[in-house]
């Protein structure tokens, strides 16, 4: 567990030094996570029907869905798209470690640092100035930074399969995009899952993906009661387990049939 956890250690404090980068994203989702609050404000105004979420909770998940956009699996780590697409990544099965769990180490990494050069920054200007609400309690805000921790293992979980899909593929960029909206949309990063029909709730609320943002985000809200935090956090760590059993095999299968061709 030390190599690992060491690896990820390096790959944060690498990572936290491309701030010029972060303060670029936080710009950029400040600004959409703006253009977001007004439309959903005037889809609110232009309707008399009662909504199964209010207005300010939806500007309070709009503004968390911004800031902790880098929760979902959106982008593989380009290192190693780069060694799998010229045969260097030949050199990593000589390495003394498990290989899935080195490359989700590396990947849990690079998910965890930008996250955290771009959330507090955006967290603390949208509820300045933005109409971001404070947690429904300190036991709320508790049980939310665990979910989000979960969320974190789940998304690179996500992405293990979208980097293991490479050694199948010539380029890795249509599986990457695909996995990405399709998270996207069923996690609630476009539309906040409680404004989903009714009769997607059970389906929405068994896949993996509302374990990506919904989950942390209804508990800070409090629109998940804390004796629930249990069952939620299982539900994220179990599909978790799940990606990685899948990942594992799937990986195993490739380097069987994997061909190096370059270097």
């Amino acid at each position: 567990m030390r190599p690992y956890l060491a690896i990820v250690s390096a790959g944060v404090r690498v990572m936290l030094q491309y701030r010029a980068a972060a303060a670029a994203g936080f710009a950029t989702q400040l600004f959409w996570g703006w253009i977001r609050v007004a439309i959903f404000g005037a889809f609110y105004a232009s309707s008399s029907a009662t909504q199964p979420m209010s207005l300010e909770d939806t500007i309070s998940y709009l503004w968390l869905t911004q800031a902790l956009l880098l929760l979902l699996p959106f982008r593989l780590d380009s290192d190693l798209v780069a060694m799998i697409r010229d045969g260097t990544v030949a050199y990593e099965l000589t390495r003394p470690a498990d290989l899935y769990w080195y490359w989700f180490s590396r990947t849990l990494a690079s998910r965890t640092a930008p996250m955290l050069l771009r959330a507090g920054p955006l967290l603390l200007v949208s509820g300045l100035f933005f109409g971001l609400a404070a947690p429904d309690s300190l036991s709320a805000l508790a049980a939310f930074l665990v979910s989000v921790g979960a969320a974190l293992l789940l998304s690179s979980a996500f992405t293990m399969l979208m980097s293991i899909s490479l050694l199948w593929t010539i380029a890795g960029d249509g599986i990457s995009r695909l996995i990405s909206m399709i998270a996207q949309f069923l996690s609630g990063s476009y539309v906040p899952l409680p404004l989903f029909p009714q009769w997607a709730q059970p389906a929405l609320a068994l896949l993996p993906f509302a374990g990506l943002t919904d989950t942390p985000f209804r508990l800070y809200l409090g629109h998940l009661p804390l004796s629930s935090f249990p069952t939620a956090i299982a539900h994220q760590l179990l599909w978790t387990a799940v990606l990685v059993l899948v990942g594992r095999l799937a990986l195993a299968r490739g380097l069987r049939r994997m061909v190096v061709q370059g270097g």
